[in-house]
């Protein structure tokens, strides 16, 4: 199985829309995670166009954003458990909270945002992994994005630097 994963797109107001780079490598993709500031509606119904997405919603996206998804969620995939979040706090303590959010769960993989700072490391038996943003360069050094490979029990993830 192969997760498409994005986060702070923060689409209209960082960027006119995804980028044709991210929206082909996405259609190779089983389904996409979307792990907040999305801002509008029209990307998480875009990306649902291309394929099956998981998404929350993060603390600067609109009062319909936030109507419309939840503020976390954990799913299943190929008999792995993903809990996706945004974040919350300074950019240095994203991981404290995030791990926090998630302390009752016993997840194999935990996706999340906020930081726009690409992060990919296993702590503890779990993969924690933020793509950075697409669209953003605010705290990153550079633009990206992310893909989860699980294939049995094991799990490759990578993060793609954008131009």
């Amino acid at each position: 199985m192969k997760i498409g994963v994005i986060s702070d797109t923060h689409i209209p107001a960082a960027a006119s829309g995804l980028s044709d780079e991210i929206c082909e490598h996405f259609k190779t993709c089983d389904c996409i995670v979307h792990a907040g500031d999305v801002v509008e509606m029209a990307l998480i119904e875009k990306l649902r166009s291309i394929a099956d997405t998981y998404a929350v919603y993060g603390n600067m996206d609109s009062y319909a954003v936030k109507r419309a998804l939840p503020e976390k969620l954990v799913f299943e995939a190929e008999g792995l458990s993903i809990g996706v979040i945004h974040g919350r706090g300074a950019p240095a303590r994203v991981m404290r909270t995030v791990r926090n959010d998630f302390k009752d769960k016993k997840l194999d993989i935990i996706i999340f945002g906020h930081s726009h700072a690409p992060f990919n490391e296993i702590i503890d038996g779990t993969l924690y992994f933020n793509p950075g943003s697409a669209t953003d360069r605010v705290f990153a050094p550079y633009r990206s994005f992310g893909v989860i490979e699980i294939e049995g029990k094991k799990i490759k993830a990578e993060i793609i630097r954008l131009p």
